[in-house]
């Protein structure tokens, strides 16, 4: 089927987060910080794993600074451009730009939620069969995790551009959030969007609740192992797995409420957005490293080298 692109529009308008020139100047320093913070701190992990062959060699963190890669991305689709909008009076976004947005937030997030999929598995593996570890986590298995991941998160993703892109927009063109997502920009077509609003948000629904339920069952299955195997143990396992607990449930918590919603409630909390698009990637390397004594030792290896050298 040939499909064209009909819309009139050629730029939205966002609201961004409020209309305080007192507060935006505020906010423009703080998520300057914010995202500088999220960048470098996730940038430090994929270096470390890399020039660490003890790290890059083990399964954990290959993911980890996969992960962290992925955070890089999903900090950045949207963020510079809130940041440079908060000194701007109108808050621009061209249609190719605002497409763009949908693409990469629904392309990184769809991908990391798998990839927190293989790392639940992964932990799984190590406690509940570790002498089968590093047979059943081997490398090619790893990359495979990875790739999966990736095609994954890009045929979610380029299955709601497809649509959204291809939509009637010839009136309204105002998005009440910081950024383009697919619950609010759908609903700017000159058509009735019902049906396939439900249709592209149940598809994101879904992705979250099945990664979601995949990872809960991985938790359950190692704690339950543990208990079995060593008595007390649950305890010790759940603090083993608590960064990857913690990850999951600041990820998955606001998608969920977002797109897992009552169908007939379309509008996006802009504290949840704020919070899962902006927040979550930095939390990630502050919880991973903070709680991890081999990143710390390799981060501390890596910065005496850096003197070293210099």
């Amino acid at each position: 089927m040939y499909l064209q692109n009909y819309s009139l529009v050629s730029e939205f308008v966002l609201h961004g987060l409020c209309t305080s020139k007192h507060l935006q100047i505020f906010f423009f320093i703080f998520f300057s910080g914010i995202y500088v913070a999220t960048v470098l701190g996730n940038l430090i992990i994929v270096v470390t794993v890399i020039s660490d062959p003890h790290l890059l060699s083990s399964p954990m963190y290959f993911l980890l600074g996969n992960l962290s890669f992925l955070d890089i991305w999903f900090a950045s689709f949207a963020t510079p451009k809130m940041i440079r909008d908060f000194l701007s009076d109108r808050k621009l976004i061209s249609f190719g730009g605002c497409m763009a947005q949908i693409f990469f937030l629904h392309f990184v997030g769809g991908a990391e939620m798998v990839l927190l999929v293989s790392m639940a598995y992964d932990r799984y593996v190590a406690i509940c069969k570790p002498l089968h570890y590093m047979t059943m986590m081997n490398r090619q298995t790893c990359i495979r995790l990875v790739l999966v991941s990736w095609v994954i998160g890009f045929v979610h993703s380029i299955s709601q551009v497809a649509f959204t892109v291809n939509l009637p927009y010839c009136g309204p063109n105002e998005v009440d959030s910081f950024f383009c997502d697919l619950p609010l920009v759908i609903k700017l077509a000159c058509m009735d969007t019902y049906v396939l609003g439900i249709l592209m948000i149940s598809d994101s629904g879904l992705l979250s609740m099945s990664c979601f339920l995949l990872l809960l069952i991985s938790y359950t299955a190692i704690l339950i192992t543990v208990r079995q195997h060593a008595p007390g143990g649950a305890s010790k396992a759940l603090l083993t797995c608590s960064a990857h607990i913690m990850v999951v449930t600041l990820f998955f918590g606001p998608c969920i409420f977002i797109y897992v919603w009552p169908f007939s409630r379309f509008s996006v909390d802009k504290l949840l957005s704020v919070f899962y698009t902006i927040f979550t990637p930095l939390l990630n390397p502050l919880i991973y490293t903070l709680r991890n004594k081999e990143m710390k030792i390799s981060m501390k290896k890596l910065r005496n080298q850096c003197v070293t050298f210099h």
